[in-house]
C-alpha cells in the first residue's frame, strides 16, 4: 500500500502574464461539442494493482453505475467481480497476500470508513469493522503478513484513533497502541513494528520514538507546526529515519535523520525552487531509487541505475506521454505503468521484465479524442505585493485567445495545489468555449515555507487578491472579456467563489459555489471530532473566533451578502462532515432574503463532493446551463 497521508487585483499591475508555448491550432475548426457525460463518466478501468506474487491484476471497473473491484489472472481474459456496491463507488482497496483484498467504503459521503475483505475468487466477503459512527484508517498493509493489517479506529473516543492489528480473515482486533489523546499519526518500520508516533497540541508537533514495541514512546524532537519535520520511512536497518524537513530553510528537502541525536544528517536531495517530499525506494533491494518534485510539471530524479534503466526502457516504448510506474510485484519483476498527458487520461500497461512481455491493459477513457482536447499551459504572474503566482491556463480549441468567456477555478484545501495533467473540469469548460485559469495562490503547497505562511489569516484578503490579480491580468492581456467572467470552485475554492462575488462584486458575472464555507465561525465550530487536535492550528492559520472576531466577520461572505450583484449556483452534499450543509443553507437563505438570483443543488446521498456518477452528471449539467445563461461560451 502506498502511504502518503498529512493532512487538510484590482490595483497597480507590476508584471505581465507569462505563457509557455500555447498551441496555435486551426482557428477555423473548433473542437466538436462533446457530451458532458463523456468528461465525467466512470472510466472503463482504473486503479490497477498487481498481486504480490505477480500473477493477478485487480482494478476498478463500472458495475451498476458504480466503480467496483474486479480481478483477473495475468494471461487470462476471464474477469471476476469481487465487490458488489450499488450505493457508492468503492473508495479504495489493496492486496493483502496473493489471494485476498481489503477495501473501504463509507455511507453517503460521511467519511466514516468501514473496512471489508474478500478473496480474489469472490468468496468470503465480509465487513471487518462493522462499527457505526467510527472512522477506520490504514496504518500499514503489513506486506509480509498476508493475514493482518494495521488500522486505527476512533471507536473508544471519536476525537482520537487507537492502533489495532486487524485479522483480515476473521475481523479480530488486537490493540497495538492506545492513543493517550494527542497522537495524530503513526508509523511502522520495515518489519511492520509500530515505532514512530507524531503528536500535536494544535500548534506544537512532536515526534515520538521507541526502539521496540515493548518500550514506551519517548519524545525526541518538538517543532512549531510551521516547521516541517515529516518522517517518511525508516532506513533499511530500521535504526534511523528518512525525513522531509524545512528546519532552518525555506524549501523542504529530504535528509537522513539521526534518531539518537534527533538531528538532520546527510542531505539526500533538495531543489532550490520547490519543496521535495517524494522519496522512493526498493524494499527488495534495500536501496533508495529516486525522488519526485513538482515545478510546473512533476519531475523525477533517479539515484539507482536499475530504476533509471527501467524508466528509460518505458519511455522508449511509450513516447510523447508522461510515464509513471504505478505498482510492482513483490519481486519487482512485474511492473504496472500509467501514462497520461494534459489531453488524455491515458492508459495502463503491464511489463514483465523477465520475459519482456509488454501488454496494454486499458484505455481509461477511449471515447475522448485527444485531438479535440485543449492544452493546459503553465503560466505565472505577479501579485500586487510582488509575489510570483504560478498556475495553468486552458484555452478552447479553435478560438483566438482574445475576449473569451473565462472561468476562474481556484483550488480547494486551501493548503494544496493545482497540478499539470488531464483535468476533466478544465477540458469540459474549454470544450464549451471558456478559457479556464487555475492558479496556485499564496498558501498553495510546494512553494516553500514563506509562500505557505503568507496565507495565514489571509482568507478573503491577500489570498483572494492573488485570485483577483490573475483575473485582472487576463483582462489586461486581452484574453478575457471583462463582462463574461465566472468564478467556480469546490471546498476552499467554493469559499473563494463566495468571497469573489462578495468582495469584488463588479469583477464576475456569476459564481458557482461547490461545498464551500460561507461563515468561518460556523465552519470552525463544526469540525468533525477527529480534527479536534488541529483546532488551535486552524485558529493560527485561519483566525481565532474570539481574538480575531472582527477580522473573521469581515472575511465571511455570509455577513456581506448585500454586496452580491450576480447570480450564484450553490451545490452541497447533505452528509458532508467537513463543510456542513449549514454552510450552504445559510448563504442560500441570505440570498433568498435579499432577492439575489440563485440556484441550489442539494444531494442527500453525498458528502464533501459528489462521488456517484448520476450526481456528477446532475451537477455539471446544471453548471453548464448556468454558465451558458450568464457568460455564454
Amino acid at each position: 500500500m502506498k502511504k502518503d497521508l498529512k493532512a487538510l487585483i484590482v490595483a497597480i499591475i507590476i508584471g505581465g502574464l507569462v505563457y509557455y508555448g500555447f498551441e496555435l491550432r486551426d482557428l477555423e475548426h473548433p473542437a466538436p461539442l462533446i457530451p458532458m457525460e463523456d468528461f465525467f463518466r466512470n472510466p472503463t478501468m482504473s486503479g490497477f494493482q498487481i498481486s504480490p506474487d505477480g500473477t493477478k491484476l485487480a482494478f476498478m471497473q463500472p458495475w451498476e453505475d458504480r466503480m467496483n473491484v474486479h480481478v483477473r489472472e495475468i494471461g487470462s481474459d476471464e474477469i471476476t467481480r469481487v465487490t458488489h456496491s450499488t450505493e457508492r463507488d468503492i473508495a479504495g482497496y489493496f492486496w493483502v497476500g496473493d489471494d485476498r483484498l481489503v477495501y473501504i467504503n463509507d455511507q453517503g459521503g460521511d467519511e466514516n470508513w468501514k473496512i471489508y475483505a474478500v478473496n480474489a475468487d469472490n468468496t468470503d466477503d465480509k465487513v471487518l469493522t462493522p462499527f457505526d459512527e467510527v472512522q477506520a484508517r490504514f496504518v500499514d498493509d503489513l506486506e509480509d503478513d498476508s493475514d493482518h493489517v494495521l488500522v486505527s479506529l476512533n471507536r473508544r473516543d471519536p476525537r482520537i484513533h487507537d492502533v489495532f492489528r486487524l485479522d483480515v480473515n476473521t475481523g479480530d482486533l488486537e490493540l497495538v497502541a492506545e492513543n493517550p489523546g494527542n497522537i495524530s499519526g503513526w508509523m511502522t518500520d520495515h518489519d511492520g513494528r509500530l515505532r514512530i508516533a507524531t503528536t500535536t497540541d494544535g500548534v506544537n508537533e512532536s515526534i515520538l520514538y521507541r526502539k521496540t514495541e515493548d518500550d514506551a514512546f519517548q519524545v525526541i524532537v518538538t517543532t512549531d507546526f510551521r516547521e516541517t519535520l515529516s518522517p517518511l520511512f525508516f532506513t533499511f536497518d530500521n535504526k534511523d529515519l528518512y525525513v522531509a524537513s524545512n528546519r532552518s530553510r525555506d524549501k523542504t528537502a529530504i535528509f537522513e535523520f539521526d534518531l539518537p541525536t534527533a538531528t538532520e544528517g546527510n542531505l539526500i536531495f533538495e531543489h532550490p525552487d520547490v519543496d521535495v517530499f517524494g522519496l522512493m525506494y526498493s524494499k527488495k533491494r534495500k536501496v533508495l531509487t529516486g525522488v519526485r518534485y513538482t515545478e510546473a510539471k512533476t519531475s523525477y530524479v533517479f539515484f539507482d541505475e536499475d530504476r533509471k534503466d527501467l524508466q528509460k526502457e518505458l519511455e522508449k516504448r511509450l513516447a510523447d506521454v508522461e510515464v509513471r510506474v504505478s505498482d510492482f510485484s513483490k519481486d519487482e519483476t512485474k511492473v504496472l505503468i500509467r501514462t497520461f498527458t494534459d489531453k488524455t487520461r491515458g492508459k495502463y500497461f503491464f511489463y514483465d521484465r523477465t520475459t519482456d512481455e509488454f501488454l496494454e491493459l486499458a484505455d481509461i477513457s477511449p471515447w475522448l479524442n485527444e485531438e479535440h482536447m485543449s492544452s493546459m499551459e503553465p503560466i505565472e504572474y505577479t501579485s500586487r505585493d510582488g509575489l510570483t503566482i504560478h498556475g495553468y491556463l486552458t484555452l478552447p480549441v479553435g478560438k483566438r485567445a482574445k475576449d473569451l468567456s473565462v472561468v476562474i477555478n481556484p483550488h480547494g484545501g486551501p493548503w494544496s495545489r493545482n497540478y499539470w495533467g488531464f483535468n476533466s473540469e478544465a477540458q469540459f469548460l474549454a470544450n464549451r468555449g471558456y478559457a479556464v485559469l487555475q492558479m496556485n495562490f499564496r498558501g498553495s503547497t510546494g512553494y516553500g515555507r514563506e509562500f505557505w505562511e503568507s496565507s495565514f489569516k489571509e482568507w478573503g484578503k491577500a489570498m483572494q487578491n492573488d485570485i483577483t490579480d490573475g483575473v485582472q491580468w487576463l483582462i489586461d492581456d486581452g484574453i478575457a472579456d471583462p463582462d463574461r467572467i465566472a468564478i467556480y470552485g469546490g471546498s476552499y475554492g467554493g469559499y473563494a467563489t463566495l468571497a469573489g462575488v462578495t468582495f469584488t462584486p463588479d469583477l464576475y458575472a456569476c459564481g458557482v459555489d461547490y461545498v464551500g464555507p460561507s461563515n468561518i465561525f460556523t465552519l470552525l465550530e463544526s469540525f468533525p471530532p477527529y480534527w479536534e487536535l488541529y483546532r488551535e492550528m486552524f485558529f493560527e492559520m485561519v483566525g481565532d473566533p474570539v481574538d480575531d472576531k472582527e477580522m473573521l466577520e469581515a472575511v465571511s461572505p455570509l455577513f456581506h451578502v448585500d454586496n452580491i450583484k450576480v447570480p450564484l449556483l450553490v451545490a452541497q452534499g447533505a452528509n458532508d462532515p467537513r463543510v456542513k450543509q449549514a454552510e450552504a443553507d445559510q448563504i442560500v437563505a441570505a440570498l433568498e432574503e435579499k432577492g439575489i438570483e440563485y440556484e441550489y443543488l442539494l444531494k442527500e446521498d453525498e458528502g464533501h463532493g459528489f462521488r456517484n456518477e448520476e450526481n456528477r452528471f446532475d451537477f455539471y449539467r446544471t453548471m453548464e446551463k448556468f454558465l451558458e445563461k450568464h457568460i455564454g461560451g
